[in-house]
């Protein structure tokens, strides 16, 4: 394995100026840092759009790009998550991890409508091999809009919840167990939306 030759320093989000944390209505932050699974094992998992459903059980309605089941820059999907209607997403970043770089892969969304049901989204997510057989995957959204906005004061945080069982799920798939929907943060605080 490939890393950096300074291996205390972890990548970052690239941000549009548009979407910065901190000058949107909603923002979450999600990591973990698991042993023993390595970072093309989750990249697999998380390019390949077929895959989601099997280990994040706050997805449906997934429609992958004409091209195929894996997501690259340009590309458009389609999927609703947290109860909202099917977003189109277009994808702005995709990069696999490799020679002791992180994996990258963000797309952005809209949902139109008036002052109460416009939103737009940024998802990002970095996925990278760290020392001593190691992972990271930071996942971080930010959004914009009045149902952003409401989705931020709501408690439990369900955005915080769901990312975090995205991430659980992607590390219980690469280790090759099964994520048992009604054992997820979201089911048991009573959120799940699917």
């Amino acid at each position: 394995m490939s890393l950096p030759a300074d291996t205390s320093k972890q990548s970052a989000i690239i941000w549009p100026l548009h979407f910065q944390p901190g000058t949107t209505d909603n923002f979450t932050s999600n990591e973990v840092i698991a042993r023993g699974v390595r970072a093309s094992q989750v990249w697999d998992l998380l390019n390949d759009i077929s895959k989601w459903e099997s280990y994040y059980p706050n997805c449906a309605q997934i429609t992958p790009p004409s091209s195929g089941n894996r997501l690259n820059k340009g590309d458009t999907f389609h999927f609703s998550t947290f109860g909202f209607p099917v977003l189109e997403c277009l994808v702005k970043e995709s990069v696999p991890p490799g020679g002791g770089q992180a994996g990258r892969i963000a797309w952005s969304a809209a949902l139109e409508g008036g002052e109460d049901e416009a939103v737009e989204v940024y998802h990002a997510w970095l996925v990278e091999d760290l020392a001593n057989d190691r992972v990271r995957i930071l996942t971080q959204e930010t959004q914009i809009g009045k149902p952003a906005a409401a989705l931020a004061g709501k408690k439990p945080n369900t955005m915080l919840l769901g990312h975090q069982d995205w991430l659980d799920g992607l590390v219980t798939a690469a280790k090759g167990k099964n994520v048992v929907k009604e054992e997820t943060n979201l089911a048991k605080a009573g959120q799940l939306a699917y």
